[in-house]
């Protein structure tokens, strides 16, 4: 299997990779149009805009649009993050050429008519209100804000109501003009798919498009605080925060490693002493998510309102003691959980495209699969020790916590136990 990247002159990116032994192939398009390119008085329009590419196009209805790609078995979906807006399908190698039709046609070509913006608005507020009443859902998201304060990074992705209830099809227009464009573009396949041949059909339906205009992205600032919102709730929902590296920076997979060693799974250790010994929660876990310039780890617990204070400062304590304990065989099986994450997840065409988008968004290229490998082989035990104690004692945080919190510590009583 060899990954094959082609620039168009006007700066869309075309990368693949072909699976021999499938029959399909897993093709999207890639957007740099997330959640942290919007404005403030567009926070929620990436989302929008993403729901809106599916009611209609100047060749297509709503419905020729999902019909096109179940008539031939396949499906098609979407979604925003903050750093990426992605369009994709899944279809059988005939029908690739078709599914990039569609999917050229759905980001080009948006009617943006303005009865299907307004049932859509309604759809999407609908969606914010679930999303409200989910508290293991919410609570991440003033987690961000928490971390991340009066800034791009720090909005949600689905943006507030009263935004969401004001824009209209100019909205739309003015913001996929300036971000829509070829060279934010990614084209990535993987699969039973032929690089020069859909070089050649996104050269058709993409190449007459100009470069956009050069557009800026303030930088991410870690800032930290506390979000504390009581609620009658069955259960108290903690999460923390701290800083950690972005996938560009030097530790990114000793972040990585150390938050699986922390609360990856059921070995980890905030599993086994906060709910195996002690009984304090049901669910507990930590990951490190990483963007292009920042990263989080971040922690989170669902337990009693009665148990959530002795959770919070038990957190801090077991962060202080692996800074100091973590052992040789914990940061390996760190490591393999994290290899084995990665190879398995490369056995889906699907995965590997949205592997090769994110790589190509970031480095401009993709790193060959036995360079990451090697990068995490060559992390040490002192490497993560070290990581861990600057989590542990003087990385930034931030704290958000949902209903029946007002038993939870304050951030600065986290902080001061952190320092002691």
């Amino acid at each position: 299997m060899t990954v094959q990247l082609t620039t168009l002159p006007n700066g869309l990116r075309i990368v693949t990779e072909r699976m021999p032994s499938l029959q399909s192939a897993s093709i999207g398009l890639w957007v740099t149009a997330g959640g942290r390119h919007e404005t403030a008085e567009q926070n929620g329009i990436a989302h929008f805009l993403e729901h809106m590419a599916f009611k209609g196009t100047a060749r297509r209805s709503a419905l020729q649009i999902a019909e096109a790609i179940e008539d031939v078995g396949g499906y098609i979906n979407a979604y925003t993050s903050r750093e990426v807006t992605a369009y994709y399908a899944r279809v059988l190698e005939a029908n690739v050429p078709l599914a990039l039709d569609v999917l050229a046609d759905i980001v080009q070509n948006p009617a943006f008519d303005p009865r299907e913006i307004e049932v859509e608005r309604g759809v999407i507020l609908q969606e914010i209100g679930q999303a409200l009443d989910t508290p293991d859902d919410v609570v991440f998201d003033w987690l961000q804000e928490a971390a991340y304060p009066n800034q791009p990074m720090g909005r949600t992705i689905l943006g507030p109501a009263e935004r969401v209830g004001a824009f209209h099809a100019d909205d739309f227009r003015a913001f996929t003009a300036t971000h829509y464009t070829p060279d934010r573009i990614i084209v990535s396949a993987a699969g039973a798919v032929d690089h020069e041949a859909l070089v050649a059909a996104a050269a058709e339906r993409f190449g007459a498009q100009p470069q956009g205009p050069s557009t800026m992205v303030e930088p991410s600032r870690f800032v930290g605080g506390e979000w504390r919102e009581i609620k009658p709730l069955e259960q108290a929902h903690f999460t923390l925060a701290f800083e950690a590296p972005g996938v560009m920076a030097p530790e990114f997979h000793t972040g990585q490693i150390y938050g699986n060693a922390l609360g990856g799974g059921m070995s980890s250790r905030l599993f086994q002493e906060l709910r195996e010994v002690r009984g304090l929660c049901y669910t507990i876990y930590a990951q490190a998510s990483a963007y292009s310039d920042t990263g989080m780890l971040t922690i989170y617990a669902g337990t009693g309102a009665e148990d959530v204070g002795d959770l919070a400062r038990l957190t801090v304590d077991e962060m202080k003691r692996a800074a100091v304990t973590l052992s040789e065989a914990e940061v390996t099986r760190a490591k393999v959980q994290m290899k084995a994450g990665l190879l398995m997840g490369l056995e889906s065409p699907s995965s590997r495209a949205e592997r090769m988008a994110r790589m190509i968004q970031v480095w401009g290229r993709v790193p060959d699969l036995s360079d990451t490998i090697a990068k995490i082989d060559a992390v040490t035990l002192a490497d993560v020790r070290g990581f861990a104690e600057r989590m542990a004692a003087s990385a930034p945080a931030a704290m958000a916590l949902y209903g029946p919190v007002e038993g939870a510590p304050q951030l600065d009583e986290l902080q001061a136990r952190r320092a002691a």
